[in-house]
């Protein structure tokens, strides 16, 4: 048996577009003489649709699109995800055709509601198995959460079939690779069933698909491994009567935790900035950590040519961060300016003289600085229709270090889900790779630069213990006194506990950026902003 499996990248609502692609993809399937092609989960409108779902059109535009795509198989068997309504009700689909028909359809029957998820306000579960026969093989098909399921896994086998097909829509965090294997390993064990995962790959909003698609055969080896973060099309030639399923496929190496967090961030915002349709980005390069890698993943994304850099100092802005922006952006060969924003700070406290009368200098001043910055990099975006990609880290938008409508200002926080402890980690990482990062940079301590002498842990504790609290209280859901009770000082952890209760009004008006943690903000982690929760057990 051949199975083609197309590890899919598909644009959200673009149904059209993608049933084109989706076409293409199978012509190329057909002249390799594939037996089965397989898309993943609602590839022909993309994942998550969200409200579009409810549109009243989204079932005719499918009917259409499935017409166009059934035509087209002419010799195979082909899987594909899509929404499918009918008497008031709607299942996220796995439609199976042969011969321009649609021969069997699975309802997925495990409906996730959690994290990022939240299917059921959308989709009706289903309630059987489906199998269907290719090559004289009984092959079952499921969808994505109903393997995490007994039920489903157990009637498909049950039910007869040889091969188990989950086709996905599986977003990346920085744990998933291994929770996917052990899940699948235990299926396998249970049932002695080969099963094939098969991802969506691709950007979309705050999620990344990493791919990561694979055939595991009925001992729980890994046969086949797609590449990751990658739309690939594979051809598998099995047997099942093997244990090794006689097949002699590729099995990607797994990446390491820091590059496939980078390469999820870079394929996050290629999808980001192609999908909606931006020509390029720019950002503010401050000769600091975090624009640093801001702009080294940019640029990885999209190429120099696509990226501009603007530095934009004041008086308190050192030589040493004006050289070191200077010389990451010629290393890596972006269109880079410098603004001096001194004479718009000065109109601009001048203008507030009778308003601050008789009141020192504060936080407002530093604040005004920010501001003034995001003003000066918004009115290039506008002019030249360019996404602004803010720099803030997650630590930084965990505890409100950031000025609203100021640093914050703009379209896509690339790092918004990346610890500051892990910024460095990142920056080394791409240094390895090729050196565009200055090693001052990374070496130098962390400042904001928007009073004399600042440093950020002039008002912060340390980033490595910060960071720990923050993983705890935010990705582990921990306690107060859960927190105290690993080591911390009681006193900084209630602080930082305090700190992001309360700037949860910030985040909701902050760009999005990718996920790559377990719980990241945004729709991942949601609190109300008025609230009289009190920090303890």
């Amino acid at each position: 048996m051949k199975i083609f499996t197309a590890q899919f990248n598909p644009h959200v609502g673009d149904i059209e577009s993608n049933a084109n692609r989706i076409i293409e993809i199978v012509k190329l399937a057909e002249t390799n003489k594939a037996d089965l092609i397989v898309f993943p989960e609602l590839a022909l409108c993309g994942y998550p649709p969200e409200d579009l779902l409810l549109r009243p059109s989204m079932q005719i535009r499918i009917d259409k699109a499935l017409q166009s795509i059934s035509n087209a198989v002419q010799s195979s068997v082909l899987i594909i995800g899509f929404p499918y309504s009918e008497n008031g009700k709607t299942y996220n689909s796995a439609g199976i055709f042969e011969n321009g028909e649609l021969i069997a359809r699975y309802d997925k029957r495990e409906l996730p509601n959690y994290r990022v998820f939240d299917e059921k306000r959308y989709f009706d579960a289903g309630d059987s198995p489906c199998i269907f026969s290719v090559c004289g093989q009984d092959i079952g098909v499921t969808i994505c959460e109903d393997l995490w399921h007994d039920a489903p896994i157990r009637e498909t086998a049950q039910a007869g079939a040889q091969l188990i097909i989950n086709i996905n829509a599986s977003p990346f965090h920085t744990k998933k690779h291994a929770q996917r294997l052990e899940i699948i390993r235990e299926q396998i064990k249970k049932y002695h069933i080969p099963i094939l995962y098969a991802n969506l790959v691709g950007g979309q909003d705050e999620l990344v698909f990493d791919g990561d698609s694979m055939l595991l055969n009925a001992e729980g080896d890994i046969c086949y491994q797609a590449k990751w973060f990658e739309q690939t099309n594979d051809v598998l030639s099995i047997d099942l009567s093997k244990k090794d399923l006689g097949l002699h496929a590729s099995v990607t190496t797994t990446p390491d935790t820091l590059e496939a967090t980078y390469q999820a961030l870079v394929l996050a915002v290629r999808d980001y900035v192609e999908k909606n349709g931006f020509a390029q980005v720019v950002l503010g390069l401050s000769g600091g950590i975090d624009s640093a890698l801001t702009l080294a993943i940019a640029v990885d994304a999209l190429g120099a040519e696509r990226v501009r850099a603007i530095m934009m100092p004041y008086c308190y802005t050192s030589d040493l961060s004006q050289s070191l922006a200077a010389q990451q952006a010629e290393t890596m060969e972006v269109d880079y300016r410098s603004i001096s924003i001194e004479n718009t700070f000065e109109q601009l406290e001048k203008s507030l003289t009778a308003e601050f009368d008789g009141r020192e200098p504060d936080i407002t001043e530093q604040n005004m600085q920010a501001r003034i910055r995001g003003v000066i990099l918004m009115a290039i975006s506008n002019k030249q229709g360019s996404l602004v990609l803010t720099t803030g880290n997650k630590s930084e938008v965990a505890v409100g270090y950031s000025t609203l409508y100021g640093d914050m200002a703009g379209g896509f926080d690339v790092l918004k889900d990346v610890l500051k402890t892990k910024v460095y980690e990142l920056a080394k990482w791409r240094n390895k790779v090729s050196q565009v990062i200055p090693e001052e940079v990374i070496n130098r301590a962390p400042t904001a630069e928007l009073a004399p002498d600042q440093v950020d842990q002039d008002s912060l504790p340390d980033y490595d213990e910060l960071d720990a609290i923050l993983e705890a209280y935010i990705e582990l859901d921990m306690s107060l006194t859960d927190i105290v009770e690993k080591g911390f000082d009681p006193q900084t952890v209630e602080r930082v506990i305090k700190l992001v209760d309360r700037n949860e009004y910030k985040r909701r008006q902050a760009a999005i950026g990718p996920r790559i943690s377990q719980r990241a903000f945004g729709r991942d982690r949601r609190y109300p902003i008025v609230n009289g929760w009190k920090p303890g057990p």
